[in-house]
């Protein structure tokens, strides 16, 4: 067990899909040097099938005796998707703008499609998806040489490249899969949590740059934290498929509000929901329904007295309140174990043989 958990709290009522988390992800951390297909941030619209295609039904993951359960390792063709770019440089010559491959998949290939019968009943919302740096994660259990590790001072899980040999057991393993393979350099690869912006102090990219201000980083036992209030006071953060076991410390606040179904001549059915509960069930657990409640209760509270503390967190007036993310932590972590004092990155991701071929990671991350 880590001394503390770091976790995140992300608002599926005020998420409007805009990529931005993903971009932000992507321009600073996967975007050259055999990364170009991966997502370490993605949003997805559900129902839909995601990233990769079908990801809640490739394995991976605790039955209920703990045991690890039996996974597949995603294709890159098949769902991952080929990362393709376009003939932008052909169309000053009149060229027809194409892709320069057969794309079959992607990131966001669904986007918006969602599911029923529009528009009596039709219905989408959108789930932002990092590394869940779980309390038991499936990646590290599988993992047969030890090279992923849960970091003490804050949770979260990473991969030491210089034991890893590329097996793929780690991808497998993740329920989420939420871990790649780099074809580069034969080794997983995953979301690190902005680490090195974490020691200074400063929260993940894709929790900075969301326009949204759905995304809350903070210590889990911080009982002052939005964090801590969101996921234990008031119980209305949940983790995404509890059933797979694997504690995961990224919270959702579930969706609650929709608009009302129409029947077939177009008038409003009193009481419907177009979000079907069984969704929302499958996805947060059967403790989705009191958030729900809790939720719904707050709102109203709001509106006949003009207070709540609940909706007063989840407004969130300034960004900078979302994140209780204290540099001097790092700084006492370091002294108690006789290191430097806030090391720029984790020392194992310093030490080894691979630390060149991992330079960039250094690169604009205090930004």
């Amino acid at each position: 067990m880590s001394q503390r958990q770091l976790a995140m709290v992300m608002d599926l009522n005020k998420c409007i899909g805009c990529q931005t988390c993903t971009v932000s992800c992507k321009t600073q951390w996967t975007n050259r040097n055999g990364r170009e297909y991966m997502y370490w941030n993605n949003v997805e619209t559900y129902p839909g099938e995601g990233y990769p295609k079908k990801w809640q039904e490739l394995g991976g993951g605790f039955d209920e005796a703990g045991d690890l359960k039996a996974g597949v390792v995603p294709s890159l063709q098949g769902e991952y998707g080929v990362p393709w770019d376009y003939n932008h440089d052909e169309l000053a010559s009149g060229a027809a703008f194409k892709p320069h491959v057969d794309p079959k998949w992607g990131p966001n290939w669904d986007e918006d499609e969602g599911a029923g019968d529009f528009p009596n009943d039709n219905y989408f919302f959108y789930i932002p998806r990092i590394c869940n740096h779980c309390t038991n994660p499936g990646c590290l259990s599988a993992c047969p040489r030890d090279a992923i590790f849960k970091r003490d001072q804050d949770g979260v899980v990473l991969v030491d490249l210089d034991r890893c040999q590329g097996y793929r057991y780690c991808i497998a393993g993740c329920p989420y899969k939420k871990i790649y393979f780099n074809p580069r350099i034969s080794k997983s690869e995953k979301c690190i949590l902005c680490f090195p912006r974490i020691e200074k102090g400063l929260p993940p990219a894709c929790a900075q740059q969301c326009v949204g201000r759905i995304r809350f980083v903070g210590f889990l036992d911080d009982e002052e934290g939005q964090v801590y209030k969101l996921v234990k006071k008031f119980k209305v953060a949940l983790p995404l498929r509890p059933d797979y076991g694997t504690e995961s410390n990224v919270y959702y606040v579930p969706p609650t509000e929709a608009p009302p179904k129409f029947d077939a001549s177009g008038k409003i059915i009193e009481g419907s929901e177009r979000i079907p509960p069984e969704v929302l069930e499958k996805l947060f657990g059967k403790e989705v329904h009191e958030a729900a409640r809790t939720l719904r209760a707050e709102m109203k509270k709001r509106k006949e007295t003009g207070e709540s503390e609940l909706m007063d967190l989840l407004i969130a007036y300034k960004h900078e309140d979302m994140f209780r993310l204290d540099g001097n932590y790092y700084a006492e972590y370091a002294k108690s174990k006789g290191m430097p004092v806030i090391k720029p990155v984790d020392e194992r991701y310093l030490s080894g043989k691979f630390t060149a071929k991992m330079t960039f990671f250094t690169k604009g991350a205090h930004a």
